[in-house]
């Protein structure tokens, strides 16, 4: 007989105010692999939520106080968690309403956890297919690195981030050094393949809370949480020298290298967007201009010339 798949990553907070529905629905969900959390009501669920993600809720609708559609109201304000919601009074509640609600899906009780554990995979199941769709929408098909149109998203999220917590925020701007004469050398299959092993590289040296993404046909960007502009020319000088490392063979038996000119600035919590990437945009044209393969901080405005080189 085939095991039933564990869902050793999935959780699932079980509401109901009925201790004997939730110990068996605890211990049921439990035998399959979930990570389980139970609440009595739906002001404990919410205290539960605070604290720890889950992938699904399961909720009864009737309980005393806040009930399970207004339960279901408060989650889908502040979460993009699943809901399931459960009842023993089949015509109480229509399926538009509880969709409508914002639930995933509606079960009936007393509830055959065979039917629940079925309707529940096929939620998880088209949450995972949902993330996935949004993670192509994101990213870039080449470079498996974020695309620009995320870059804004993101940036602008750090930035209050940054202004909220009083924390350093940097950015560094890179492009490929001499990358059109590659592609009119080599072609554009093998400038291809050069975008492709550096959005590899970049991705390698980045610590998890950083993100990169490609800005345009052969420049990057790097968004460093928590980093300030000395610490951003660290990370901007380990990854030149990645680059610098890697060889590659557009013509069999000959290796060419690649390097790249960044430019580096430290946001300053009274600019704008706009400002904070030209600083960037602007130090990496002075990393061009003294040579390429270099490294440039710029620490003052963008019509100033005054800049710092890193390396």
């Amino acid at each position: 007989m085939k095991k039933p798949r564990r869902h050793i990553d999935s959780k699932v907070l079980i509401v109901d105010d009925d201790d004997m529905i939730r110990a068996l629905m605890n211990d049921f969900m439990k035998t399959l692999g979930y990570q389980c959390y139970t609440a009595s009501s739906g002001l404990e669920a919410l205290r539960i939520l605070e604290e720890n993600p889950v992938d699904v809720v399961i909720t009864d609708i009737i309980m005393p106080g806040m009930d399970g559609l207004e339960l279901t109201r408060k989650i889908k304000e502040k979460y993009d968690y699943e809901i399931i919601v459960m009842t023993g009074f089949s015509g109480a509640y229509s399926y538009e309403e509880v969709i409508q609600k914002g639930a995933s899906d509606f079960v009936f009780k007393p509830v055959r956890y065979e039917e629940l554990h079925l309707r529940l995979q096929r939620v998880l199941r088209e949450r995972s297919m949902r993330e996935k769709l949004q993670q192509l929408a994101i990213t870039d098909d080449l470079t498996r690195l974020f695309n620009s149109r995320h870059f804004y998203r993101r940036l602008s999220e750090e930035m209050d981030r940054a202004v909220r917590y009083h924390h350093p925020l940097a950015l560094l701007m890179l492009d490929i050094d001499y990358f059109k004469a590659y592609n009119d050398t080599h072609g554009h299959l093998e400038g291809n393949t050069v975008l492709t092993r550096l959005g590899h590289i970049i991705r390698s040296g980045l610590r998890r809370l950083d993100s990169a993404y490609r800005y345009g046909g052969e420049e990057f960007t790097v968004i460093l949480p928590e980093t300030d502009g000395p610490g951003a020319c660290h990370v901007a000088r380990r990854l030149s020298d990645a680059i610098a490392g890697e060889r590659f063979y557009p013509a069999a038996g000959k290796a060419v290298g690649i390097t790249v000119s960044i430019g580096i600035a430290e946001y300053r919590p009274d600019e704008k967007m706009e400002v904070f990437i030209k600083r960037a945009d602007v130090a990496m044209y002075a990393s061009k201009q003294k040579g390429r393969n270099c490294i440039t901080f710029l620490e003052t405005d963008p019509d100033d010339t005054a800049v710092r080189s890193a390396g």
